[in-house]
């Protein structure tokens, strides 16, 4: 019997160990496949809660951490950061010795643990690729791990002609839909009451969710990125809102602190929650009215549960839209029309329909499938897939 494939799998961040849980779980599960765990970037953070805690209490071995030490998110500290993960990685993987890396996204934590791979000759299966984000430099990270990795498991079949048309040859990309459409489907979730009990806030009859990340080739300050959106919101006096932490990238600390103070000085209309964690998100998106920000998930799973989105800004820009989404720029009437809007009964019903371009619930099997069936024998000898253009002049 041939020894189990080794399958190193890293995760950088509370939203992308959401995504890949059903993978993971799925790796772990299979006996053709061996888990082989890494975590880093905000998992190891205490100011981001130290969730890698919540990866060891849902079951899942760590075989290694990778502690970038981040002191700050300037651009400064991030570079530092990165150079010591990818030295911090290159120890984890010539200790573990992993048949093939896997990672998702476009985070600059996972572009160190590619960069790390394949030094050590290690092929790479990335998720999520061929995906466009013109407002930021993840944009840039997306497509610099497509073409390191040799296996491509995307979410639409217009992102899969964006990978061949990167260069990446058709036999190596596999459509598979979204991977955080597991979650939704698969998710035990709370009750109202329930919820509230586990993230100490009380709901009120119309309730909003808001996440606001940073726009990184925006020269807009944190201020500048947060005051239109508070703006905005102070003309819904009724609502409830519940605003959770931005991420780790430049500027996403000050955005956090910001909404926080925000929140802490008006806690009869607000809730700042750091990290709410994928039960208790995806429990709370059914409760609120709108999803307001510049999220990924705003923009891929929340369609699919059947609430309007209000997305602000150019960081998502570039990404397939479901009819549920209201795009609008960085300004507080803006922001107010696209809210008003999207509490339209009108809205609410398109909401409904759930209509996504991310195709069903199922990646997970799809992506399992795919580790543990696709030869490796010469893997790392790509060739560039030509597309037929026509030559400038």
């Amino acid at each position: 019997m041939n020894a189990p494939r080794r399958i190193c799998v890293v995760t950088g961040s509370r939203a992308e160990y959401g995504l890949l849980y059903w993978t993971l779980r799925g790796i772990a599960e299979d006996p053709a496949l061996a888990l082989q765990l890494v975590v880093t970037g905000t998992h190891l953070s205490p100011a981001y809660g130290l969730t890698y805690q919540q990866i060891e209490a849902d079951g899942f071995a760590i075989a290694a951490k990778v502690d970038m030490a981040l002191t700050d998110d300037s651009e400064l500290a991030i570079g530092r950061a990165m150079g010591r993960a990818v030295s911090g990685f290159a120890e984890a993987l010539h200790q573990l010795q992993p048949d093939l890396l896997m990672v998702l996204g476009d985070r600059y934590e996972i572009l160190a643990a590619a960069q790390a791979a394949m030094l050590q000759r290690i092929p790479i299966a990335h998720i999520h690729g061929g995906e466009s984000t013109e407002g930021l430099i993840d944009e840039a990270v997306r497509h610099a791990l497509t073409k390191m990795s040799h296996i491509h498991c995307v979410a639409a079949e217009a992102y899969a002609c964006r990978v061949i048309q990167m260069g990446e040859r058709p036999h190596t990309v596999h459509v598979v839909g979204a991977a955080g459409f597991d979650q939704l489907s698969r998710t035990q979730l709370l009750g109202r009451e329930a919820l509230e009990q586990a993230i100490d806030c009380q709901l009120g009859q119309q309730n909003f969710l808001v996440t606001l990340h940073p726009e990184t080739l925006d020269d807009a300050s944190p201020a500048q990125q947060v005051q239109p959106l508070l703006e905005a919101l102070a003309a819904f006096p009724e609502a409830r809102v519940i605003v959770t932490g931005s991420n780790a990238d430049p500027a996403g600390r000050k955005i956090s602190e910001l909404l926080k103070r925000h929140a802490e000085a008006n806690p009869a209309r607000y809730c700042y929650r750091e990290s709410l964690g994928q039960q208790r998100y995806l429990s709370l998106l059914q409760q609120v009215d709108v999803v307001i920000g510049n999220s990924s998930s705003g923009i891929i799973e929340v369609p699919a549960v059947g609430k309007p989105v209000v997305n602000i800004g150019e960081r998502q820009r570039s990404r397939l839209r479901a009819p549920a989404i209201i795009d609008c720029p960085s300004q507080s009437d803006a922001i107010r029309a696209a809210i008003n809007q999207a509490l339209t009964p009108e809205h609410q019903a398109l909401a409904a329909k759930k209509q996504t371009p991310y195709g069903e619930p199922g990646a997970a099997e799809k992506i399992v499938r795919v580790l543990r069936d696709t030869p490796l024998d010469g893997i790392l000898q790509k060739r560039f897939y030509d597309v037929p253009v026509e030559i400038r002049a």
